[in-house]
């Protein structure tokens, strides 16, 4: 190889070596004074419509001075936003993240209702799916068992949330449980809404058994002799259904 030819390679290599040192310089300096331009705001289920909006985010976070909206973007503390909101009891679960284009965005998962308790001390309250007491927030919006009778909190919150949970996640049953009545001892009575009749539960044991007994009782027999010709149907015991006959 000829000293020219060495000289045009070794200028050739100078000259990529200088491209990828500027080109690297230039690529990872991070922009300066880009602000925030604005929130974006999704909301994972429609549990509450349209309650969670970019203005109403907004405004839970102006009044804890908390505002990213044309701030310094790399000094918008996510975790911050994140803590706050998660705050709202209507809230399940959010994470905050910053968009390229200079935005913040906000992902938000509302807890979900699944009983409305009037109970015999005057209380009047929503439990959630984990268990939680909710704000009687859009509470007429709701399509919801209405617990009354001796409903406290500790018993809502414990024990009867689940099977609130297991009504609302059966087809069959969400549409015909309207009011669960806890009676002395934490006995349970439903109220469908088709039928002119109380079911009793006894305890919350085994409930699904016992639901499934009284779902083929109504196809096998209500079905057949009319669905007002008993006026309690009684699933307490094991493998057994015993009705009273109106009066």
């Amino acid at each position: 190889m000829g000293i020219k030819m060495r000289i045009l390679l070794s200028v050739a290599m100078l000259l990529i070596l200088a491209y990828l040192c500027t080109a690297f310089t230039v690529f990872s300096k991070k922009p300066v004074g880009r602000l925030c331009t604005d929130i974006q705001v999704i909301t994972k289920d429609t549990t509450f419509s349209d309650l969670f909006t970019a203005r109403s985010v907004g405004d839970i976070l102006k009044q804890a001075k908390l505002n990213p909206i044309g701030k310094d973007i790399d000094s918008v503390n996510t975790m911050l936003l994140e803590r706050t909101l998660g705050e709202n009891a209507l809230i399940d679960k959010v994470e905050c993240y910053k968009t390229p284009s200079g935005k913040i965005r906000i992902e938000i998962s509302q807890k979900t209702p699944v009983l409305r308790v009037f109970n015999n001390s005057g209380e009047n309250f929503l439990v959630d799916d984990k268990g939680s007491i909710m704000p009687q927030v859009l509470s007429n919006a709701f399509h919801l068992p209405v617990v009354t009778g001796y409903a406290s909190k500790t018993y809502c919150t414990n024990r009867l949330y689940e099977f609130g949970v297991f009504l609302q996640q059966d087809p069959f049953w969400n549409a015909q449980v309207e009011q669960i009545n806890v009676v002395s001892g934490n006995n349970i009575e439903i109220v469908p809404r088709v039928g002119n009749h109380i079911i009793y539960l006894g305890q919350l044991d085994d409930y699904e058994q016992k639901l499934r007994r009284v779902e083929k009782f109504y196809s096998k027999a209500l079905n057949k002799i009319g669905w007002n010709k008993y006026e309690r149907i009684n699933v307490e015991l094991s493998n057994q259904i015993i009705c009273t006959k109106r009066k």
